[in-house]
């Protein structure tokens, strides 16, 4: 490995701070209402109890959204911060950069999960978010993430991510 190489793969371990869980929320159908949570159980190759992804396994068990992002999203809408359950995800994630951990694992309180990908837009959000509500999300929709080891998920958690190994 070049010298360059390995000083990346070093920035790529330290992250300035831990970030913290301050929403939670869950649908049980596709369409249905988002329910506000003060705490969920991470099932492994799931999702969250509860949650409609919950039994479908796959890349996408858990979709966590930059709460950072929130005001974000309403300034490009022309609207104040948004409120979590509109953008559909089920964690909303503070103090950390979520796009960092695309392909690493990380702990959310007792639960081991791996960011599985970016968790882009859909049509749905032109329907949640009104007309410019796709392109308003874009870059900001947050992480999938495949639960590897189940438990329980809290409001104010700490999310930190787990030291990759280098072969």
């Amino acid at each position: 490995m070049t010298r360059t190489g390995a000083a990346m793969v070093d920035l790529m371990e330290h992250f300035p701070r831990v970030g913290r869980v301050v929403w939670i929320g869950v649908r049980s159908k596709r369409r249905g209402t988002v329910l506000e949570l003060p705490e969920v159980r991470a099932l492994v190759g799931a999702g969250l109890h509860g949650d409609h992804y919950g039994s479908a396994g796959g890349s996408r068990g858990i979709t966590l959204i930059q709460y950072e992002h929130l005001a974000v999203i309403g300034s490009l809408l022309g609207e104040p911060p948004l409120e979590p359950a509109r953008l559909r995800r089920n964690l909303a994630i503070s103090g950390i950069n979520l796009t960092a951990l695309k392909g690493r694992c990380f702990t959310v309180g007792e639960v081991l999960l791996e960011g599985s990908g970016l968790c882009h837009p859909c049509a749905r959000m032109e329907e949640a978010l009104g007309p410019g509500g796709y392109n308003a999300m874009r870059g900001h929709g947050g992480l999938n993430a495949r639960v590897l080891q189940g438990g329980l998920i809290r409001l104010g958690d700490a999310l930190r991510a787990v030291a990759a190994t280098v072969d």
